[in-house]
């Protein structure tokens, strides 16, 4: 390109490499869980506890990261959200769409879901953790347990579909794009974004070399 094109940072460095580490780690846990009831023999208890082990430390430095007001009210879905998500008119968002905000949400609440039954689970097998105990809990709530555990693998599973799908549509690839390098032109922010709900400032800007 002759002319220097203006980047715009989307995802810092940290996001992104926080994403694409609870991507892998997902990927291995729903391996280690549902390629073993399928029959596909191999040692999976070990990997499976540590990859969520490791999903839990990434869960609390998110936490820890997102404690900002600025951070929290860019994920908050407010009702202007599902207005304009409802108007029969296209209108532009800030950084995060309303459906974002609900994956993100979706993937935090069902995180939670299957790290606590995750944990409790672990009581069965031999950990750094626990002492192994597979009679602490009843016949129907080790039942619970494992119906809770179920529903989030289902909901990973499904989520992993239509995020697969959509991050590989033209008009959303620069979502993906933004998740790979961090950055969006200034083309596609003016063109996708309500400047007064995401404003720029001069650590979102970059210029490519």
């Amino acid at each position: 390109m002759n002319k220097k094109e203006e980047h715009i940072i989307r995802h810092t460095i940290l996001s992104r490499l926080g994403h694409w580490l609870m991507a892998i780690l997902i990927l291995i846990l729903l391996a280690t869980g549902i390629l073993p009831i399928m029959g596909v023999k191999f040692e999976w208890i070990k990997p499976h506890w540590i990859a969520g082990f490791t999903v839990s430390v990434v869960m609390i430095l998110h936490l820890v990261r997102s404690l900002s007001p600025k951070k929290i009210k860019s994920m908050w879905i407010s009702i202007q959200d599902v207005r304009d998500f409802l108007s029969s008119n296209p209108v532009k968002g800030g950084k995060y769409s309303l459906e974002q905000k609900l994956m993100h949400h979706g993937v935090t609440f069902f995180s939670l879901i299957s790290l606590a039954t995750g944990w409790l689970m672990m009581q069965k097998i031999e950990t750094p953790f626990f002492e192994r105990n597979p009679f602490i809990y009843q016949a129907d709530t080790w039942g619970i347990i494992y119906v809770l555990h179920g529903l989030a693998t289902l909901f990973f599973v499904i989520l992993i579909m239509l995020h697969i799908y959509f991050s590989l549509r033209p008009e959303k690839r620069l979502y993906f794009r933004s998740m790979i390098k961090g950055w969006i032109t200034r083309q596609e922010y003016n063109e996708n974004y309500d400047q007064t709900k995401w404003q720029i400032t001069k650590n979102n800007n970059k210029e490519n070399q």
